[in-house]
């Protein structure tokens, strides 16, 4: 069960706020369609309820408010606008990093993909889906993690009507097995057909919570659809007739002038009509029309689109207006579901309402004001590592940037080692002058980057909860795949160049340096330098470019920065250093160690090592401080 109470949005630069004091409730066992308007507030009542959009209110899933569950992708299963994953990632290698996000095993992906009839598509690309594949791939992603609850905004928006049957007939069998479902609409007549609950809202506020079998009866009734070149005045002849003859006929003309919507009466009529009167009709069809949320009366002189079905304006009088023309309905409950909620007013009257209204017993007695909504950042990943190496692995970007890093490192070897005055750890690594960074250490920056650039770009964790996270569990799995990603990529490097040496020159250029130790751990730190500081970067800006950026800034701007600090005449030497360590942490390591934090010493001393190290502590310290900041929502 779904209880929303008081949900109101914030207020932004004095506008009113897009969600008001809603208070409904979605049964278990049911489907519950929230309908309204564009702009109605729907979508941002959805993101209230999931805590990733600040206001007041709180919403409780079978009650518990969704930051005190413990497993949130297993309690609620969320789609928010279109499938999201990169379109090169294959379906089911979207679902299998889903997976890992959502802590199932990867079989799952198998079960759903049969569930949702996509089991011939599993090797697909996501770019080449249709549509409607897409929806089906968009439901399984939130049925992942066979949660309790789903909650779907516009499901069936562009489908078929074979494709919008399919849906909410999963819809219909996920609600018979107890669970709770809540799904978006404009179309009054689509939550008719296929929710037994409508939710109505208009404005941001509650204007109707109706079972189906009342919404049909007060909100949806029968028309004649006309279109006739004489439209005007075969409506004043059709009123005419009908005030004579004493029947409740309602005849709504369009600004258009040329169509007709004519409420109680039959197409033969109309046609006799016409006829008598020799009137040309080109258009006579019967149709449901909808009459428009009941707290927006308009007059019967004003225009109405009587015959857009999705018109909420409205095209008839609605509310008491209906009883006043002598039309059949439900006077006392159109009156007392339409009516419109507000203040502590709409509080009281869903405490009031009877069984499919709003929750009574989850509001606390004297309450003037809804709490406010504690907006938290979305879960990380329970398993993030797993998560991490299925996003990195599930692309062939990855492996086009590791072969192209490569095929330019053994090519910049060979070139390197031709003329013979480039030092053979250069060559090794194939960084010449020339270039600001070799090509292994803009590999692992780019790899780097693209780890958390594409989790905005493309963002699959928005499945879970709508938002990407920027947990800490997510951004040290991301560091250490990188990391080590970044270390691999460097030791084959090393290697690759070695052996194209060996085949072009022959094994008498390669020997063993006596700073080896040294060397490997300056070309470590920076592969794992750029890598992190292209992480960092993307994670802050949000994009890819920008990680590339920070890159690049290192060996640009900030090595020349540090070269241009004025050098002491006198140098001190750092030789005690390791002994001056152990004495002031009480550890006691070995004394072989002390060659490793020397060698270390020596790396960030080196300029592009200083420069690297400032460019890394200005990125974490600019991430913290987004990822800290209230405004920022991940």
């Amino acid at each position: 069960m779904l209880q929303a109470i008081g949900l109101t949005s914030a207020r932004h630069r004095g506008l009113p706020p897009a969600v008001d004091d809603l208070t409904f409730e979605a049964g278990s066992g049911s489907v519950t369609a929230l309908l309204g308007p564009p702009g109605s507030g729907k979508t941002s009542a959805l993101r209230l309820m999931l805590e990733i959009a600040p206001g007041r209110g709180v919403t409780y899933f079978r009650g518990r408010p969704l930051h005190r569950v413990a497993h949130p992708a297993r309690e609620v299963g969320v789609l928010l606008g279109d499938v999201p994953g990169h379109p090169a990632r294959t379906v089911r290698g979207q679902l299998r990093m889903l997976c890992a996000a959502a802590g199932v095993p990867a079989t799952r992906a198998d079960d759903v993909l049969d569930a949702v009839g996509l089991v011939g598509l599993g090797d697909q690309r996501i770019g080449t889906l249709s549509l409607g594949m897409d929806r089906r791939l968009a439901l399984a992603s939130a049925l992942l993690a066979d949660p309790h609850t789903l909650i779907l905004d516009e499901p069936a928006e562009g489908l078929g009507a074979r494709e919008a049957d399919w849906l909410h007939g999963m819809l219909r069998s996920h609600a018979d097995r107890g669970g709770t479902v809540l799904y978006t609409t404009q179309d009054p007549k689509e939550a008719a057909r296929s929710a037994g609950h409508v939710v109505t809202i208009d404005s941001g506020r509650l204007v109707a919570d109706q079972e189906a079998a009342d919404f049909s009866r007060t909100r949806l009734r029968p028309r004649v659809a006309v279109r006739s070149p004489h439209a005007a005045r075969l409506a004043a002849i059709v009123s005419r007739e009908a005030r004579a003859a004493r029947r409740s006929v309602e005849v709504v003309t369009e600004a258009s002038s040329s169509r007709l919507s004519v409420y109680g009466s039959s197409c033969a009529e109309i046609g006799d009509t016409a006829f008598r009167h020799g009137l040309p009709v080109h258009q006579l069809a019967d149709e449901v029309g909808d009459t428009g949320p009941a707290s927006r009366p308009r007059d019967n002189g004003l225009p109405g689109d009587g015959l857009r079905d999705n018109n909420f304006p409205g095209d008839a009088p609605p509310g008491d207006a209906l009883l006043d023309n002598g039309l059949p309905g439900d006077g006392s409950g159109a009156a007392a579901d339409a009516r419109p909620a507000t203040g502590d007013g709409a509080v009281a009257a869903a405490s009031r309402r009877p069984a499919g209204g709003a929750a009574q017993a989850a509001v606390p007695a004297g309450a003037q004001l809804p709490p406010r909504i504690r907006r938290r950042p979305a879960r990380g990943p329970l398993r993030p590592v797993r998560y991490e190496l299925r996003r990195l692995f599930g692309v062939r970007t990855t492996t086009l940037i590791v072969a192209v890093t490569l095929v330019a490192s053994a090519a910049v070897s060979v070139a390197l080692a031709r003329n013979g005055r480039a030092p053979l750890p250069n060559v090794l690594v194939a960084w010449p002058s020339l270039l600001p960074l070799p090509p292994a250490a803009l590999g692992a920056g780019l790899l780097g980057a693209l780890s958390f650039g594409d989790e905005f770009r493309y963002p699959a964790l928005a499945a879970g909860r709508g938002t990407v996270p920027r947990r800490l569990g997510l951004l040290l799995a991301k560091l250490a795949v990188s990391a080590g990603v970044a270390l691999s990529l460097g030791l084959i490097v090393v290697l690759v160049s070695a052996e194209s040496l060996r085949l072009v020159y022959g094994g008498d250029l390669l020997q063993v340096p006596s700073n080896v130790m040294s060397l490997a751990v300056s070309w470590s730190g920076l592969t794992v330098g750029c890598a992190w500081a292209g992480l960092l970067a993307a994670g802050i800006f949000r994009v890819t470019a920008a990680g590339v950026a920070a890159v690049l800034a290192v060996p640009v701007l900030m090595v020349p920065l540090i070269e241009a600090v004025p050098k002491a005449p006198t140098a001190r030497s750092v030789s005690g250093l390791p002994g001056r360590l152990r004495e002031l942490t009480w550890l006691q390591w070995p004394h072989e160690a002390d060659r490793w934090v020397l060698a270390l010493v020596r790396v960030v001393a080196h300029p592009v090592g200083t420069a690297l190290t400032l460019s890394l502590s200005v990125l974490v310290c600019a991430y913290l401080f987004t990822s800290l900041r209230g405004r920022v929502r991940w």
